[in-house]
């Protein structure tokens, strides 16, 4: 068989640069795709699967995904929307969670949308933005642009300007209010419609899956008198139903239990007030529910 005939592999792509690059490479390894990057390459072979990583724009994965170059793409779900490429997602990876706002000046008298209407607006989301501002009938005019979109109404090359908002911060510095929200995006898994090898491609999304919902619980354990387990049971019903273990003291038993980690704290607050004690926390680095 010669290389041009050989079935290629099934490949992901991934950013090449910056902190969602870290975060999206770290993803993989954890799901057991191990890989090593040689020095300024653009591809690596995972050692265990039939699977290769290609390392591309954050922005170009989109495109490329639909067009067939990669099989699988992490990318934000901003720029799958502003792309318009037709893409199965198949997974939100739960990181990189942002929002892209309308934004004006804080001294401007623009109180809504629709007086926006002819106006400029500078952005690196025109799709977006446009099909945003056509369902509430406004017509403007778009500078896009692919950066620095923040300063353009300082230097007068807009008067309201669509990006990505974190913390705000970067609003203050520039003197700017957000008129409105248009959406909420975070990094997501996507996979063009003629997969190489769909049998691997659902082994890595369930993976990935397994990482992801690992990542949302804690597991709580605790030991509670048993004539108080009915109402612990209540507070940690667990993912199908708690595990519950008899103690050498009748009188006792031990609970295991899934619980959303963003609420553990306010959960063993209310263990403890009915009584139960040896309540202990523990991280789940992988799970399959």
């Amino acid at each position: 068989m010669t290389p041009a005939s050989r079935p290629r592999l099934l490949r992901i792509g991934v950013p090449s640069k910056g902190r969602l690059a870290e975060i999206s490479a770290q993803l993989l390894v954890d799901a057991g795709l191990n890989f090593r990057r040689p020095e300024r390459s653009l591809f690596a072979r995972c050692r265990d699967m039939p699977v290769e990583i290609t390392f591309l724009r954050t922005d170009d994965i989109p495109v490329l995904c639909a067009e067939g170059a990669i099989d699988l793409g992490m990318t934000g779900a901003d720029l799958v929307a502003e792309s318009g490429a037709a893409l199965v997602r198949r997974l939100d990876l739960g990181i990189g969670s942002c929002r892209l706002a309308l934004c004006v000046a804080e001294d401007s008298a623009i109180a809504d949308a629709r007086q926006l209407a002819g106006r400029r607006i500078a952005t690196s989301f025109p799709r977006i933005t446009r099909d945003w501002l056509a369902a509430r009938g406004v017509e403007a005019h778009f500078v896009e642009l692919s950066g620095s979109v923040e300063i353009m109404i300082q230097l007068e090359v807009a008067d309201a300007i669509v990006d990505l908002v974190e913390t705000g911060s970067t609003l203050a510095a520039n003197r700017l209010r957000v008129l409105d929200e248009i959406g909420r995006y975070e990094t997501v898994l996507v996979q063009n419609h003629h997969v190489a090898d769909a049998a691997t491609a659902d082994r890595i999304v369930r993976r990935l899956e397994g990482i992801v919902i690992a990542r949302s619980y804690s597991l709580l354990e605790y030991n509670i008198p048993r004539d108080r387990l009915a109402e612990a049971e209540k507070i940690t019903p667990g993912f199908d139903s708690p595990t519950v273990s008899a103690l050498e003291d009748a009188k006792w038993c031990a609970v295991r239990a899934m619980v959303r980690r963003g609420e553990a704290h306010g959960i063993m607050e209310r263990l403890e007030a009915i009584g139960a004690s040896a309540i202990i926390e523990t991280d789940i680095s992988n799970c399959r529910l």
